[in-house]
Parts: C-alpha cells; sequence; structure tokens
C-alpha cells in the first residue's frame, strides 16, 4: 500500500510582484510550472519532468532556491517508492481538420460582404438583408432569381 498512493509535485512558488501604493502581504504565491532552470538543478530534462506530472512553466526565467528543494524532496519520496507520481503533464496536441469541400468565406471582406453583415449596426440582424433585397426587387437589379438562375 506504500507505493499505491500518488501524490502530486509540491505547487511551485514564485514572488509576488511589489506594488508601491500598498506594502507586500505576502511574499511568494503558487505559480504554473517549475522553470526550466530548476528542473536542471533537479537533474532532470523538460520531458522527464512532464512524464513524471510535473508543470513546467517554458516562459519563467527566474530560480528559487526554495522550489529546487522541494523538487528534490519530491523526487527522492519517488525514487524510494514512498510515492507514486501522477499521470504525466504533456501538452495535449489538438488537430483541427478542415472541411476543404468548403471555401472559408467567414472574417473575409468578401465573407462578410455576401452575408451582409458589412455594417456594424445591423451585424446580428436579417432586417437589414430582407431591407436590401426588397430594393433590389424594385429596382430590378441583382435579384436572388438573376443572379442563380440565370434569368433576365
Amino acid at each position: 500500500m506504500a507505493g499505491e498512493i500518488s501524490v502530486p509535485p509540491p505547487e511551485p512558488l514564485v514572488k509576488v510582484p511589489k506594488i508601491l501604493a500598498k506594502p507586500p502581504t505576502r511574499e511568494y504565491k503558487v505559480g504554473r510550472g517549475y522553470s526550466l532552470e530548476e528542473i536542471k538543478a533537479v537533474g532532470l530534462t523538460e520531458r522527464q519532468a512532464r512524464l513524471l506530472g510535473i508543470y513546467v512553466d517554458k516562459r519563467r526565467k527566474s530560480t528559487y532556491e526554495i522550489n529546487v528543494q522541494r523538487l528534490k524532496e519530491w523526487l527522492e519520496k519517488v525514487k524510494k517508492g514512498e510515492i507514486q507520481p501522477p499521470q504525466p503533464t504533456l501538452p495535449k496536441i489538438i488537430k483541427v481538420k478542415l472541411d476543404k469541400s468548403k471555401v472559408f468565406r467567414g472574417k473575409t471582406s468578401a465573407g462578410r460582404k455576401m452575408r451582409g453583415l458589412i455594417k456594424e449596426k445591423y451585424r446580428r440582424t436579417l432586417n437589414y438583408k430582407i431591407k436590401k433585397k426588397l430594393l433590389e426587387r424594385k429596382a430590378k437589379k441583382r435579384h436572388e432569381a438573376v443572379r442563380h438562375k440565370g434569368g433576365h
């Protein structure tokens, strides 16, 4: 029963930014993940850390000795078999498949013009399109029968 307990790694601590108007209430807060330098100080690569369930924040450049010590203690317990690491925290890869049969007419100017969405005022209503069609019918120009069926 000793090796079956899954314990997450300790949460990384990050210094709280100083605000000149107020005195700081605390020195550290919980961060998104460990920096690459902190993980290298423990003796792991980024991939190994993610496979052990450790969150990695690539954007962080700071290295705190508190985080390194906490990670080392947690890794020693994992190596001894006292605790088991959680699931890997590898980044999720999401593939979006485009519909190749349709032309994209979403936010291009031609697509917006085709749907009658050029004016911001009438973007969410059909009244703009209905009025536009009535005017086309009165002027006998650009009516849908002429455009699509080839009539006069």
